[in-house]
Order: C-alpha cells, then sequence, then structure tokens
C-alpha cells in the first residue's frame, strides 16, 4: 500500500504500518510495509519519539493516525530527497 493510497482520516494498526508476512495457516494475506522496519524497531522509535504515539482504541486495541502516518512518510522522503 502507498501513502498516497491511504485515506485522509482514520486510524491504522501496527500490522498495516510495519507489514506482515503471509501465513497459509490462517489463511492471512501478507501486507507490504509503509515503515520498513521491524515491530521491535517500531517500539523503540515510539519510546524515542522518532515514530507517533499511538492511540488506545480500546483495552486490546491500539492505532496510529493516519494523518500521523502520512506525515512521517512525507517526513522520511523528505530526509532521503537529493
Amino acid at each position: 500500500m502507498c501513502h498516497h493510497l491511504l485515506s485522509n482520516s482514520g486510524f491504522l494498526r501496527l500490522h498495516q504500518i510495519v507489514g506482515r508476512a503471509a501465513n497459509p495457516k490462517t489463511d492471512n494475506l501478507a501486507i507490504p510495509a509503509l515503515i520498513p522496519v521491524s515491530r521491535s524497531t517500531w517500539w523503540a522509535g515510539v519510546r524515542s519519539g522518532r515514530y507517533p504515539k499511538p492511540v488506545k482504541l480500546g483495552e486490546r486495541c491500539t492505532a496510529w493516525r493516519v494523518e500521523d502516518i502520512r506525515a512521517l512518510i512525507e517526513a522520511t522522503g523528505k530526509e532521503v530527497a537529493p
């Protein structure tokens, strides 16, 4: 999923941000990463302030605002652009 295909508002779960491999046992399809880092690297970045803080949608449901992820992708693109 490219960041320009993201909706203007809403929430993304962690597997939608860092991706997920296909799992034939559960019929879960692969999800390509928007930010190509591991889950542990993502959480370390959240703790350090490099990545946006999550929003708790429920007791066991953590997500990130689409707007925050889009801004991160755009800022990261500007950092690596010549």
